[in-house]
């Protein structure tokens, strides 16, 4: 069969007047003698970071490290006999870290790690440096939920996580409830696996430092027809993608997840047990709804958050034009930012400037020579949830 499948190739290609083509060679694997950890990305007893490649047809290969462009730096890796690129790091602080490696010219996930950044398009890896917060501590440990569900209000399937405390039955009294938004290109599993929600809370909690609640992590982004963020050009998706987003992704909350929740766990059905927060796109979802029902929140978090300042929003702004309502309401509204925030500076700015005027009570907090990241989003979840429900 297969002298016969040759044969046929070379006739269709005298045929049509063309060379045969020719598969390239497969990939060289690595030595299977060789021990993995030879191979793969490790933290050290020093916390330093030996990050590794296996490309032994590369000719250049670098490790970029940071998290934002205005972060990133390369690393020129070198390569051993066995065609491993290597660099090893300074030590590292206690963090999860992100980076990525330049083969070549072509950026690639660490192909040899499981710990890929969760995001529509893979693009960077993770590595832990253990040593704060967001270590698994051996202490009691939440369940992790994934839910299924219809969205009538978006005619699709969907899921959302939900983080609950240690030991819940769902008997006793009924707990409160944090909805938490990711940001733009990523996925639910961000606020999981990069945002680190199970390890805080868990660490939280055992330490005594939050109240037993609910974590809920939606997909911010609704993949509805009408808002696929791919059929928009980056500079006009504010005005066109996040006002369509937001309207059905609040529509999902208040219809869809919030009765979700309400029928499968023992929870608080007042304004006082619901939590709000987001971050970046994220952050305008919280800013949306929680403006937008003011009545069905006692506490809301912006994370770096887009707002009316790019997206304008006339509920958000009416509501706005309310101090008195809205100071009564929240018993806590935070505003956090990164100090060298180059993607949603100016709108919390904006934000802060518009409180001011109008008098609305808020916590604030800029994160000295940060950017839009992490590193800001992280500490600033964990001091939220140690405000919330008190």
């Amino acid at each position: 069969m297969k002298r016969n499948l040759t044969c046929l190739t070379l006739i269709i290609a005298a045929l049509s007047g063309s060379e045969p083509a020719v598969a390239a060679p497969l990939p060289v694997a690595a030595d299977s003698s060789v021990p993995v950890s030879d191979y793969i990305t490790q933290v050290n007893g020093d916390k330093s970071v030996t990050f590794r490649l296996f490309a032994p047809g590369a000719k250049r290969v670098s490790v970029v490290t940071g998290s934002t462009a205005e972060s990133f730096v390369s690393h020129d890796m070198s390569k051993d006999e066995r065609g491993v690129w290597a660099w090893k790091s300074d030590v590292m602080a206690p963090n999860l870290y992100e980076y990525y490696f330049d083969v070549d010219g072509f950026r690639s996930v660490d192909t040899g790690s499981r710990f890929p950044k969760p995001q529509r398009q893979l693009n960077t890896s993770l590595v832990l440096v253990p040593g704060s917060l967001l270590d698994d501590r051996s202490v009691p440990h939440g369940d992790l939920l994934t839910l299924t569900y219809h969205a009538k209000t978006l005619g699709a399937e969907r899921q959302i996580s939900v983080w609950t405390p240690p030991g819940y039955t769902g008997t006793g009294e009924p707990l409160p409830v944090l909805y938490f938004y990711h940001g733009f290109g990523d996925t639910g599993r961000s606020a999981i696996d990069q945002g680190r929600v199970p390890q805080i809370m868990d660490n939280l909690l055992a330490e005594g430092k939050i109240k037993p609640m609910l974590v809920v992590i939606p997909d911010t982004e609704t993949d509805i027809a009408a808002a696929t963020p791919e059929n928009f050009p980056p500079k006009d998706r504010r005005k066109t993608f996040y006002p369509l987003n937001a309207k059905a992704a609040d529509g999902e909350l208040m219809n869809d997840i919030i009765p979700l929740i309400s029928t499968r766990f023992n929870v608080r059905q007042d304004a006082n047990g619901r939590a709000l927060a987001g971050l970046s796109q994220g952050g305008y979802q919280a800013l949306y709804s929680g403006m937008n029902h003011l009545a069905s929140f006692g506490w809301l978090a912006t994370l770096s958050g887009v707002t009316t300042a790019t997206v304008a929003d006339e509920g958000i702004t009416r509501q706005l034009s309310k101090p008195e309502e809205v100071n009564k309401a929240l018993h806590n509204f935070t505003v956090v930012v990164g100090e060298k925030d180059s993607v949603t500076g100016a709108d919390i700015a904006g934000l802060k400037q518009e409180l001011e005027k109008k008098g609305i009570k808020f916590d604030y907090k800029m994160y000295p020579g940060l950017g839009h990241e992490m590193d800001v989003w992280r500490p600033a979840y964990a001091e939220f949830v140690q405000k919330v429900f008190r």
